[in-house]
């Protein structure tokens, strides 16, 4: 028999602990005839270990629970969120009795049988159990195939994120480098519609991410005191883009006293720049945008209006369902995926907060609230660690297969100031070690042959690497793919397509 049909087998039998007497053995001689997997346990102990096994439902004589004895409460407690195991108890008494009364206090899903009870109707009774056992084994199946789809959901949005980075890296690097190239004219106005491009599609690829992983309970906040003013700018900054675009009119009207809350200034910066960019995307060119904020009692509460298109009276209740899409029937082009408002509802709700939508039609525009409690603390002082001027940068070793990725990056690297030599393996990265005596060395981690962490391995090995910085460079940005690189010895993680500003930052910091 295998694993698998035993373990079925072992759930699906009924353990009866009658120690007084021939209970126990009449009972399973007469369940018997129904087909009824009996075990006799002669013992609590036997009972405990059997239930361990696998069990549909208990059969317990009252005698066999006494007051100083709690392992069938115990054993009860230790039930996974699907069960609920079925007992009866055979009792002289009926409800009276107090080892009965103590049954169902402490056992669940009791059924008390008053003996001398007829052979019907125990049989009855143990049926119905088993019945109402296989359901709740069903429900586990059924759970545990959504687990199983969850689980390949995420692994297939993680590969999808991936496969969306690596080509958006080098096209983000060869933007770069034109504006660099300071050309001017109907070039500079090209460039700057293909940055606004490529960032709008690495926020989706970002947004998917992070919708799958509030999803999943994989997101953490990293709250601290934060002025409104500030999320709002941090928000109008990422947003200005998209506005500016459409030629739109945007009014931001906030408190004139500090509006101090207690949140994670990135996520929160989030919410604001989706709410802005919906109301961009479906509002005419040259629409009106406002946003505003006052004090409500203990809470501070932020509205986006728009004079847009509106929701329809059935789509508002699902606006942030995901992939909701209630402007897509009416043939909108900007429709987009149906994940930036979901991700609205779940960061706010982390922050303790609650958004709304609300429209009077079509053609009469919209209206999202942001209710967010207020915050205790102050705000620190923000610290600056500007670079000395002057200081030389490290030069930089770029490892990556994907040949546009890397010549594009390092030829970013070099018109930012660094001294840098490209690779396209592994092997090659570990001969330039010794040529080119680079102080940083950024790779990619999903290379064939030797993938970056075997290259970080051989690195560290090395008697002189510890003046070496590694910086991993790859298309994986989840928490759990941080985490791995840091086991690995890496200094940093960043996330492919790279920003301009956030590689100059960067370099700043490592400037020695």
């Amino acid at each position: 028999m295998s694993d698998s049909a035993l373990g079925r087998r072992l759930e699906r039998r009924l353990l009866i602990l009658a120690p007084v007497g021939k209970d126990a053995a009449l009972i399973e001689a007469a369940l018997a005839k129904d087909g009824v997997d009996c075990i006799a346990c002669p013992t609590l102990d036997r009972l405990a270990r059997e239930y361990e096994r696998g069990a549909a439902a208990l059969l317990l004589a009252e005698e066999a629970l006494t007051e100083l004895d709690v392992r069938p409460a115990d054993l009860i407690a230790r039930q996974p969120p699907w069960s609920d195991i079925p007992v009866l108890v055979l009792t002289r008494q009926g409800a009276d009795s107090a080892a009965a009364a103590r049954a169902l206090r402490t056992l669940g899903n009791v059924t008390l049988l008053e003996r001398p009870v007829r052979l019907a109707t125990l049989n009855s009774a143990v049926l119905s159990a088993l019945r109402a056992r296989e359901r709740q084994y069903q429900m586990r199946a059924h759970l545990q195939q959504r687990e199983e789809a969850d689980r390949r959901k995420d692994a297939f949005l993680a590969m999808l994120a991936h496969e969306l980075r690596n080509p958006l890296a080098p096209i983000r690097n060869s933007v770069s480098v034109l504006r660099l190239s300071q050309l001017g004219g109907r070039t500079a106005r090209v460039l700057e519609m293909m940055e606004r491009q490529v960032g709008h599609m690495a926020r989706l690829v970002d947004d998917l991410m992070e919708v799958s992983r509030i999803t999943l309970g994989k997101i953490e906040l990293r709250k601290q005191p934060v002025h409104l003013a500030a999320v709002i700018n941090a928000a109008l900054e990422t947003s200005r883009p998209l506005i500016d675009s459409a030629k739109h009119q945007l009014t931001v009207s906030l408190p004139p006293d500090a509006i101090v809350l207690d949140a994670d200034m990135v996520r929160l910066a989030q919410v604001f720049s989706n709410l802005l960019n919906n109301a961009a995307k479906y509002a005419g060119p040259g629409a009106s945008i406002v946003l505003s904020a006052r004090r409500e009692g203990p809470n501070v509460v932020i509205a986006v209006n728009d004079d847009g298109p509106g929701i329809p009276a059935d789509a508002l209740p699902h606006v942030f369902d995901m992939f909701s899409q209630a402007h897509a029937r009416g043939g909108h082009s900007e429709s987009g995926l149906g994940i930036g408002l979901t991700l609205v509802r779940d960061l706010v709700e982390l922050h303790g907060g609650s958004v709304v939508a609300a429209s009077d039609g079509a053609g009469r525009g919209s209206q999202f609230t942001v209710r967010l409690p207020l915050g205790a603390g102050d705000v620190a002082a923000p610290e600056h660690a500007e670079p000395a001027p002057g200081l030389p940068l490290p030069r930089i070793l770029v490892v990556d297969d994907n040949h546009d990725a890397a010549d594009s990056l390092g030829l970013l690297l070099q018109m930012l100031g660094a001294v840098v030599q490209v690779v396209h393996d592994g092997r090659s990265a570990l001969g330039a070690i010794d040529s080119f005596c680079p102080g940083v060395v950024m790779l990619d981690l999903g290379m064939p042959d030797m993938d970056g962490y075997e290259v970080a391995r051989h690195i560290r090995e090395r008697p002189d690497s510890s003046g070496i910085t590694l910086i991993a460079l790859t298309g994986w940005g989840q928490d759990g793919d941080r985490e791995f690189t840091k086991a690995a010895g890496f200094a940093h993680h960043i996330v492919k397509p790279a920003e301009i500003a956030a590689l100059q930052a960067l370099l700043s910091s490592l400037a020695k």
